[in-house]
């Protein structure tokens, strides 16, 4: 059975959905140990000796253990889904990579903008500065995306990869912040990606959104 270190809605979801996509069944069932951010749960856990940062998401499997999402689609996909990566000698690996490393450019600057709408307190409050530019910033990796993306299906020729699963989700979070209608070929994208069983199954295990308590977050004013 496999263990997944879990947050609802964060990184580790990458790695349920891939758990979804390769099939449960391939690793006897999943043991899915979800936490709440704020409080001590995660440090309480098992977590701190799988995870040197101590978040998710975090693996435990037949001896492997392993955090960071990057790694874990990179690693599960070679072992139990040659379909969903690219071989190192194919010619796809190149923007495999690249683009499995993208989605973590795009995702720092969601979760700083996560830390600053969401996580911030009062009398704390967010900087309009920092948030305009960490919008700005995140607007422009989607821009770049939009552009790369064209006209095909996903984000390689060959079809659908584990790098897609990377970058859905940042496709979820992203619209909380920027306003997605400049971006076409994102929106039939990110419905192309919940259409897929695999991902409704991952969404279903994980339930209605808790985190986001409003639909979209606008730069505070100064």
């Amino acid at each position: 059975m496999i263990t997944l270190h879990h947050v609802q809605y964060g990184r580790s979801f990458r790695v349920l959905w891939l758990i979804e996509e390769i099939g449960v069944d391939v690793f006897g069932g999943l043991d899915l140990r979800e936490y709440t951010i704020g409080d001590r749960s995660m440090r309480d856990s098992d977590l701190p000796r799988l995870s040197p940062a101590i978040r998710i998401p975090a693996i435990a499997c037949d001896g492997l253990e392993m955090s960071e999402s990057g790694a874990i689609v990179e690693l599960l996909t070679e072992r139990h889904a040659p379909d969903l990566t690219r071989a190192a000698d194919h010619p796809e690996r190149p923007a495999f990579l690249q683009w499995l490393h993208y989605a973590e450019t795009m995702a720092s600057l969601i979760e700083q903008l996560n830390l600053q709408m969401v996580f911030l307190r009062p009398p704390a409050k967010p900087s309009p500065i920092v948030i305009k530019l960490n919008v700005a910033r995140l607007r422009g990796t989607l821009a770049g995306l939009e552009a790369r993306l064209g006209h095909q299906g996903w984000l390689l020729p060959g079809g659908f990869s584990g790098a897609d699963i990377m970058l859905g989700f940042n496709l979820f979070a992203a619209p909380y912040y920027v306003d997605m209608a400049a971006f076409p070929k994102l929106l039939a994208y990110k419905a192309r990606m919940e259409a897929r069983p695999a991902y409704q199954r991952a969404v279903a295990r994980e339930g209605p959104q808790r985190f986001y308590d409003k639909p979209f977050y606008p730069v505070p004013e100064d």
